[in-house]
């Protein structure tokens, strides 16, 4: 199926990266810890990581593909591109603004983004320092996702998926061969995160040109078609990045206590590795998938890309998700610990492992329902439910902090995000856009069965492991993969034999992930 192919594409360059940021944020921990400056460096990177997830990635995005797929399929190629060049020359004078804004008012913006920080001059100081140096990293980024639409609407997905890898290649080359001569290791990887922008977008063109899709930069003008995009794009600036500013929020509340933005950083960091490679895959390739099969097959096909893509992000989340709960130690020990980073940071970083995994299934279902409103042009509705969940998120991280500390945040956005799939489930229904079929109902709770059976597994495998788990670094590795091999044998080999799966269907994945 095309779905599934494109799906193993997406998702396995999407694992090269995240496999690559892992080994990006094994020397950071290493190098930086959990200390001053990695607290003001994973500031620095939010910032321009959530408006480019709200300008390019989110909003952006999902405003644009459906009208470009529109215009291929209707009035081909050429009019396609000429409203992509139209939308990039707009977009690109507004970000210029926005930059240059940003860069004059950081001071003053980073009172707003880490309050916690203003009783710390030297802290705040490096804050302001890093994100002037990384806000550019946004423009290029936002061009970047431009031409991924493009490209994507074409069947052509590898690309934009493997662009990130630049991104965790420069960074760590920052960090082994520039960082250790230089003594401002944040500084030095705020600079790489800008020049890996720049990377990118480069790549981008490169691969739009081979594709017959390289795109001219017109004088900017508001046509039809652009004012089309900005009204849709506007209500899906939070509707489509609610987790990113559900994120920052927690940022910001984390910044009053020392060292807590570092433990969320390095936390996330660990479940964003399924969220990405499942539910950005997923999230990535429906869109298109949808918005086609809306113009050409109808409502009946649609539902259909729905619930098998809702099925396929189910299968393989609930599994990590069990995982993330049921060993979340041995896997921040093995990835993190040692150099800067102490064994005290390991077992807070754990915490905010579990508080987060709770809501793992969650995120990658927003990830799977939103393309089923955006594919129909309706951003309005997906704004205000992610507003709800917003507002949700604000009240409860600041309760629980107070309880918790900051695994409180993390346990705050992942309720806050099993609310917004209950809207956005219930809102599809309603409208008869999505109905679960027989094989959603039957497959998502033997899966459940088989994800809980193998956390059982995980657990008495850790038990036993607790030697070399508490070993040399080698034996450390050696076990956290024989622990992750062994619960992915049962997990698979009871899908397998409860029928959740087939072993046909599996070695289709397998080969089609190859």
């Amino acid at each position: 199926m095309a779905l599934i192919r494109s799906i193993a594409t997406v998702g396995g360059y999407t694992m090269a990266s995240r496999v690559l940021g892992f080994v990006r944020d094994v020397l950071i921990a290493r190098v930086l810890g959990t200390g001053e400056m990695a607290d003001a460096f994973f500031v620095a990177q939010r910032l321009p990581n959530l408006f480019r997830s709200l300008f390019a990635e989110g909003a952006f995005n999902a405003a644009f593909v459906p009208q470009f797929a529109r215009r291929l399929e209707e009035g081909g190629a050429d009019e396609a591109r000429r409203f992509a060049e139209q939308a990039m020359s707009v977009l690109l004078t507004a970000l210029l603004v926005f930059t240059l804004l940003a860069e004059i008012g950081m001071p003053w913006f980073m009172f707003v983004i880490a309050p916690g920080f203003t009783g710390r001059p030297a802290k705040f100081a490096m804050a302001v320092q890093f994100t002037q140096v990384t806000f550019p990293y946004l423009m290029f980024m936002s061009l970047t996702a431009l031409q991924g639409g493009v490209l994507n609407s074409i069947n052509r997905f590898a690309h934009a998926a493997a662009a990130p890898i630049m991104l965790n290649v420069t960074m760590i080359a920052a960090l082994i061969f520039v960082a250790p001569h230089s003594g401002l290791t944040g500084l030095a990887l705020s600079w790489a995160m800008a020049i890996a922008g720049i990377i990118q977008f480069l790549w981008m063109v490169i691969a739009c040109h081979h594709a017959g899709m390289a795109l001219s930069l017109p004088r900017p003008r508001l046509t039809d078609g652009v004012k089309r995009l900005l009204r849709l794009m506007v209500p899906g600036i939070l509707g489509s990045s609610v987790m990113q500013v559900n994120l920052l929020i927690g940022t910001m509340i984390a910044t009053s206590q020392p060292a807590a933005v570092s433990y969320l950083y390095y936390a996330d960091r660990i479940y964003q590795l399924p969220l990405a490679v499942i539910g950005s895959a997923v999230g990535v390739v429906l869109l298109p998938e949808l918005a086609r099969a809306l113009r050409s097959k109808g409502e009946e096909a649609a539902m259909a890309i729905q619930n098998r893509s809702v099925e396929y992000a189910l299968l393989l989340t609930l599994p990590a998700t069990v995982a993330l709960i049921a060993i979340p130690d041995p896997i921040v020990v093995v990835l993190y610990q040692r150099g800067a980073f102490a064994a005290s940071a390991s077992v807070a970083t754990s915490w905010a492992v579990l508080a987060y995994s709770l809501g793992l299934p969650a995120y990658v279902l927003v990830k799977a329902l939103t393309p089923g409103f955006f594919a129909r042009e309706d951003t309005g509705t997906p704004f205000r439910f992610a507003m709800i969940s917003l507002g949700l998120n604000i009240v409860l991280s600041v309760g629980l902090f107070q309880v918790m500390n900051y695994a409180g945040i993390a346990l705050a956005t992942a309720i806050a995000s099993w609310c917004n799939v209950a809207m956005l489930t219930r809102r599809l229904a309603r409208r008869g856009q999505f109905r679960i079929d027989a094989q959603l109902a039957r497959n998502v709770p033997k899966a459940l069965a088989c994800s809980l059976a193998m956390g059982i597994a995980l657990r008495l495998g850790a038990h036993f492991l607790a030697g070399p788990l508490a070993g040399h670094l080698l034996a450390k590795a050696a076990s956290l993969t024989l622990l992750v091999a062994g619960g992915m044998a049962v997990f698979f080999g009871l899908a397998i034999l409860t029928g959740t799966v087939s072993a046909v269907e599996l070695r289709r994945w397998v080969r089609r992930a190859a």
